[in-house]
């Protein structure tokens, strides 16, 4: 049996956060702990998508328990406007905290980034003898100039430190293979890199698709296209926006459909008065999300022009699982049209261009047929490539080589059905006490 380590994660989002970076932080501890090893995770307070504080949590350190994972919350400002000098402060002082939080010494401290900064926090451990790891979900100093946060010296200042930070690190996972490219022309050692995909985290659908419709007042002669997930300034929402203004001077029977939360949510609602063909509707819980979007005709990806390097998509992941088509309105060098490519499970326009968007999406759904297919295809490449299975064992197996251990051959079978089960199942985070 391999030696159980002491695993110190150290992550500004982690569940009950339902989006984002959360999920595959909170399933790679879940990972970790399964396989034997003991896991804390040092994390902020819950805030995204909504960028503020929910009932039940005060700016204040918490101890929380996920199953077998310790938890840490620490104190953060949270802004209510994330514009990226705020978010710098924020994850400058999640970083601050993180870095005084007490514990046994770790054998194995893991970074998530963003934000960037944490992986200072973490390389203080190496005085002690740990090794570090670093998850880059985003690349940061690539994502400063993409969204516009930050030009000139300071994304230039950003872009070094990303360097210097991750360059130090043992062992970098990306996430996808144009991230460990891109790590690689920012001066990472391609040895030091493995790919782990994000994978599939959403459940499988609860309800009846047709009587969800109902619900939600969408007409069957309608064209549901959907866009899912946070709205926040990278997601260019304003572009679904149009199409459906589009739509409604045309009289097209098509209706574009913002399901989520983020801080330009009301930018949107006003700049959508008087839309009918666009409908802005809250989260739904677990089992209706998945619901949802195979009640969906199109589900829709939208990103900002400038957008290519930055980010793939993590909705992609639950929209391919979905079974629905996608139409994704990015750059012809993005992550996400890579992404869109390599599954064959929709296709793509130009971003920026509402004329494109509501196009495709009617182009789409007019051949029934193909559109079957993609949905199909999507699910497949999520099956095939995007399973969770895959993502736990390369966590595990990521973890002890970084510490210099490795799992003989004959516990690995017995490992595997340790892991095979769903990383985000039904699972309150608990207070310790409670």
């Amino acid at each position: 049996m391999t030696r159980s380590l002491d695993v110190r994660i150290l992550g500004l989002n982690y569940a009950p956060e339902p989006t984002g970076i959360a999920p595959y932080t909170t399933g790679m501890a879940r990972f970790l702990a399964d396989a034997g090893h003991r896991v804390e995770v040092v994390t902020g307070l819950p805030h995204y998508p909504q960028w503020a504080l929910p009932a039940g949590y005060r700016r204040e350190r918490i101890r929380e328990r996920d199953g077998n994972v310790r938890i840490t919350r620490v104190p953060h400002p949270i802004p209510t406007k994330p514009t990226g000098r705020a978010r710098v402060a924020m994850e400058a002082a999640f970083a601050a905290q993180a870095a005084l939080v007490p514990g046994p010494r770790p054998d194995v401290v893991i970074a998530v980034s963003p934000a960037l900064l944490t992986v200072g926090a973490a390389l203080r451990h190496r005085a002690q003898g740990a090794a570090v790891g670093v998850v880059v979900q985003d690349l940061y100093g690539r994502a400063a100039v993409e969204a516009g946060v930050l030009t000139g010296r300071e994304a230039a200042a950003t872009a070094a430190l990303e360097r210097r930070l991750l360059g130090a690190a043992d062992g970098v996972v990306a996430i996808h293979e144009r991230f460990r490219r891109s790590l690689i022309g920012l001066g990472v050692d391609d040895r030091r890199i493995t790919t782990i995909r994000n994978w599939t985290h959403v459940g499988a659908a609860t309800g009846d698709p047709r009587a969800l419709r109902r619900r939600l007042g969408w007409g069957d002669d309608e064209v549901i296209a959907l866009h899912a997930g946070n709205m926040g300034v990278k997601q260019g929402l304003e572009n679904v926006v149009l199409a459906a203004r589009l739509a409604d001077r045309q009289g097209l029977p098509v209706r574009f459909v913002l399901l989520g939360d983020g801080h330009q949510r009301n930018h949107l609602a006003a700049l959508s008065c008087g839309v009918e063909r666009l409908d802005i509707l809250d989260p739904l819980p677990d089992g209706e999300f998945e619901t949802v979007l195979r009640a969906a005709d199109v589900l829709v990806l939208n990103e900002r022009p400038e957008i290519a390097e930055m980010c793939v998509p993590s909705k992609l992941t639950s929209y391919f699982a979905s079974g629905r088509p996608v139409v994704g309105a990015t750059g012809l060098h993005s992550a996400a049209t890579a992404e869109i490519a390599a599954s064959e499970g929709g296709v793509t326009v130009t971003p920026g261009n509402p004329e494109a968007l509501l196009g495709a999406v009617l182009g789409v759904v007019d051949d029934e047929e193909e559109a079957l297919a993609m949905g199909l295809r999507g699910e497949l490449f999520a099956r095939d490539v995007l399973h969770v299975d895959a993502a736990a064992e390369a966590y595990v197996d990521w973890v002890e080589r970084l510490a210099g251990v490795a799992a003989p051959a004959e516990v690995i079978p017995q490992r595997r059905r340790l892991l095979r089960r769903p990383p985000m199942h039904p699972r309150a985070v608990e207070r310790e006490g409670a």
